[in-house]
């Protein structure tokens, strides 16, 4: 009896400890998740604290820039003769120019006065006025632009102005939280957030055939008057310029990466210009059919479509159909990968380039230059006669007349003039008064040569272009069709 009194007691104390500790777990589990909720509103506090503290610090260096811009007008009724008559000449001047005014964003780089923005903010302006985030106002000059990477420095009359720190665009991750200080639609000092999209974008800008590279996207909301402004990393410093947006679409806007820009500022403040290390090629990618045509095992390396007389490249013995696979003992398979190591070396000195030509491996020494300012422009010509189905094009020889309306130094080639819809030399971008200097790697100066060619090939076959457009040469790779 005693033992199972015994037995009875133990149990009751057993279960009223075991009571005692789940209540000890409750209560513990209680302050827990009170104390792991209450870490988790210091850390949002402060993570929300340091963006209040980044825009309070940068802010103060970040301007408004608004522009007029005198522009040309074309108002017809004021040509009407019967308007003219009635109302006189006293029209004259309100109808040749009106002002445009313009808005853009920008960050004082030193203390100086020098304000960095994007140059499309304050191209052919001819009146540029500064605002501080303090309300003072200034005239601005724009004393250095690049079309290229859309840059422009903007100096005001003023000194001891609040400045930004410049960081590392390299260390940018994908994912990163970043924001963007600016004036969209005139909004002095929005702040917006989002994260790193994407690295490397290449955009393309304007009715000029312009192509922004190696830009960073961000889903930061970036608007008309973002533009110039900065893009900032969690410590405050800037990573980007904002710089353009797609029309219609959310959450992707893009950024110069700063490391680009702090390449260029001195340039930009010293000499008004951007200078560019200079091979002097027109280049485009090896795809497998050019592969095929020029012996490749593989599509590597950039080819060359032309060179351009009087660079460095020609000095050195670079030649159109030339395909480099090497700059300085690194291999090149992208026309990106190749402007980017030509823009890495120093205008002045050498750069080793290997080629492959003709089956054979062969390096060159070349003295980089600095790329000129001024391109070439194309001309036009005439038309006409010979039907070739099978390539989906009409050619005829390169007369003296074409020659001249060219302005060509020599009378040579095939003259395009016409393309058939959805052929393959329409899908490839071909286009009446292109010049077809080579076919299958054949010069083609006469309709007998093109035939000949043309003659060898099948359906299905790649016959491979050199065209001439704008001043230089490209080569074209088109399918040939079966003859209807």
């Amino acid at each position: 009896m005693i033992k199972t009194k015994l037995i009875k007691i133990n149990r009751n104390m057993l279960l009223a400890t075991a009571l005692v500790f789940l209540l000890c777990l409750s209560w513990v589990g209680s302050v827990s998740a009170e104390t792991e909720q209450t870490d988790s509103y210091l850390a949002l506090e402060a993570f929300s604290n340091s963006i209040a503290d980044i825009a309070e610090t940068v802010g103060p260096a970040v301007v408004n820039i608004d522009t007029v811009r005198m522009v040309a007008t074309q108002l017809p009724s004021f040509e009407d003769p019967i308007f003219e008559r009635f109302f006189g000449r006293e029209f004259e001047e309100f109808r040749r120019t009106i002002p445009q005014k313009g808005t853009g964003s920008g960050f004082i780089i030193n203390q100086e006065g020098y304000v960095l923005t994007n140059e499309h903010v304050v191209r052919k302006a001819d009146k540029i006025k500064v605002i501080l985030s303090d309300g003072r106002e200034f005239d601005g000059e724009v004393i250095g632009s690049d079309v290229t990477s859309d840059m422009a420095i903007v100096k005001i009359k003023a000194d001891h102005l609040p400045t930004v720190t410049l960081g590392n665009s390299d260390e940018l991750r994908v994912g990163e939280i970043v924001i963007a200080i600016g004036n969209p639609y005139g909004l002095q000092q929005t702040v917006t957030m989002g994260v790193v999209s994407a690295k490397g974008r290449s955009i393309p800008a304007g009715t000029e055939g312009q192509v922004y590279r190696n830009f960073i996207q961000t889903d930061t909301a970036i608007n008309p008057g973002n533009s110039g402004g900065p893009l900032l990393n969690i410590k405050g410093e800037v990573v980007g310029i904002n710089t353009a947006i797609i029309p219609y679409a959310q959450g992707i806007g893009f950024a110069i990466p700063i490391n680009m820009a702090k390449k260029n500022i001195d340039d930009l403040i010293n000499l008004g210009k951007v200078r560019r290390s200079w091979l002097g090629v027109y280049i485009q990618e090896v795809t497998p059919e050019i592969a095929k045509q020029f012996n490749l095992t593989e599509a590597k390396g950039v080819l060359v479509g032309d060179v351009i007389k009087n660079s460095p490249a020609e000095a050195a013995g670079i030649k159109t159909g030339d395909i480099i696979m090497k700059v300085n003992n690194e291999e090149v398979n992208s026309p990106e990968e190749l402007q980017n190591k030509i823009g890495n070396i120093e205008i002045g000195k050498e750069a080793n380039i290997e080629i492959a030509r003709n089956g054979e491996t062969i390096s060159f020494v070349v003295k980089i230059g600095e790329m000129p300012t001024v391109e070439a422009e194309g001309s036009e010509f005439p038309k006409e006669k010979v039907f070739s189905v099978q390539t989906g094009l009409k050619v005829e020889s390169v007369t003296t007349e074409i020659a001249k309306e060219l302005g060509l130094p020599w009378v040579k080639g095939l003259v395009i003039t016409e393309v058939v819809p959805g052929s393959s030399a329409d899908d490839k971008g071909l286009q009446p008064k292109d010049i077809v200097l080579e076919a299958n790697r054949t010069e083609a100066s006469s309709i007998g040569e093109w035939e000949k060619v043309i003659n060898k090939l099948e359906p299905g076959d790649t016959l491979l272009l050199l065209i001439f457009r704008n001043q230089h040469t490209y080569y074209v790779p088109i399918k040939v069709e079966k003859i209807d």
